[in-house]
């Protein structure tokens, strides 16, 4: 399928978008973004797609991920953040830097708390997470949305059907609250 990279907002690259989609057969293009830090497999996806917003044509530059993936990212910060409260010289991992000087038996020692804290969190449901999309104008022709699915996997049929029902004005959200535990424990 082809794929973009994060196309402008003038009409000419809103036409570009459209003749891409049409191309690769789909309502939505994948998005590369070299520059962003973005997860792979199947519960994350890029895409963009043409749509109205506010009466015009518009481009909408999409992330659409699953449930378990937002619920598991917000247990890990959890847990990461109480365990740097009981281990202030701890760095983590998203905040080191070529600066950083290794510590093996902390990083050990912490990496071990936050596991047992995870499994803490997930036992006691702590964290619950529901379906969503946060939308952000960034400029006056693209939209940016961040979706949150309750779905096992994050497929082209997927986005299929969120760009129709976005579209047609029919995306029904669940707004049931849900908690998982990790795989490895199903």
């Amino acid at each position: 399928m082809p794929s973009v990279e994060n196309s402008g907002s003038s009409a000419p690259d809103i036409q570009k978008l459209k003749d891409d989609i049409r191309q690769g057969g789909k309502s939505f293009v994948y998005t590369e973004d070299p520059e962003l830090d973005e997860p792979t497999g199947d519960e994350f996806a890029h895409f963009q797609f043409v749509g109205q917003h506010e009466g015009k044509e518009t481009v909408f530059d999409a992330v659409v991920y699953t449930l378990r993936l937002h619920h598991s990212s917000l247990v890990y910060e959890e847990a990461e953040r109480r365990a740097t409260k009981e281990h202030p010289l701890y760095v983590p991992l998203d905040q080191r830097d070529e600066t950083y000087q290794p510590n093996e038996e902390m990083d050990e020692e912490v990496e071990l708390l936050i596991t047992e804290i995870i499994e803490e969190i997930e036992e006691n449901e702590e964290i619950k997470v529901t379906e969503h999309i946060e939308t952000e104008v960034s400029d006056p022709n693209v939209v940016e949305l961040d979706i949150c699915l309750n779905k096992d996997a994050v497929t082209e049929d997927v986005i299929e059907q969120f760009v129709r029902d976005y579209n047609a004005g029919t995306l029904s959200l669940d707004p049931t609250l849900y908690s998982f535990k990790s795989l490895e424990e199903e």
